[in-house]
């Protein structure tokens, strides 16, 4: 393999959790976005909404873009719910939107352990009329940027692992990057 693989998705649907399933799988790296971001600016993504707003928080999106494109290789890529609207996301690696219906997101979260910290930390879900809005909006723009559409709903994390890794017809531990030194 020699590009990253980008998760893409609305907020909620997995991607973080089938990064990590798919990592264990592979044995390649993972890194979130939202997670660059916030140790970039200090800032949880709620408050940086909040303090910030959202075109500074797609601004800081374009630059972990950036900096995906020049420096990251062979890595799994899970993003924030509107990451997908970066420029020239293509080039930073294959683009894997992971589907699900809405309906099937909200269900998903409101069924977690951590059910109220999940939805707390997704501004743009605090509203139901507006997160769907949204996710009608989105729907189409996310088919059209990626390379492979994954339904996940209903699945977890090591199924999405899975399908992730008869799409992309990725193999084992044979693929991780060099082990680190001890």
């Amino acid at each position: 393999m020699d590009s990253n693989i980008i998760l893409i998705g609305f907020m909620g649907v997995g991607k973080g959790r089938a990064a990590r399933a798919l990592a264990a799988k592979t044995g390649l790296y993972t890194i979130d976005t939202d997670n660059l971001i916030v140790a970039l600016v200090k800032k949880k993504i709620r408050t940086i909404f909040a303090e910030d707003g959202e075109p500074y928080f797609r601004g800081l999106e374009q630059r972990t873009a950036d900096w995906l494109r020049h420096y990251v290789r062979n890595t799994i890529v899970s993003t924030g719910g509107g990451f997908f609207m970066v420029n020239n996301l293509g080039a930073a690696g294959r683009i894997v939107y992971l589907h699900s219906s809405l309906d099937g997101i909200l269900s998903a979260l409101r069924s977690h352990p951590k059910a109220a910290r999940k939805i707390r930390k997704r501004p743009l879900l605090q509203d139901a009329d507006k997160a769907r809005a949204l996710y009608d909006e989105r729907l189409p723009l996310y088919r059209e940027v990626a390379d492979y559409e994954i339904n996940v709903e209903g699945l977890d994390g090591d199924e999405m692992a899975g399908q992730l890794v008869e799409t992309l017809r990725l193999r084992g531990d044979d693929q991780a990057p060099p082990a680190l030194p001890s």
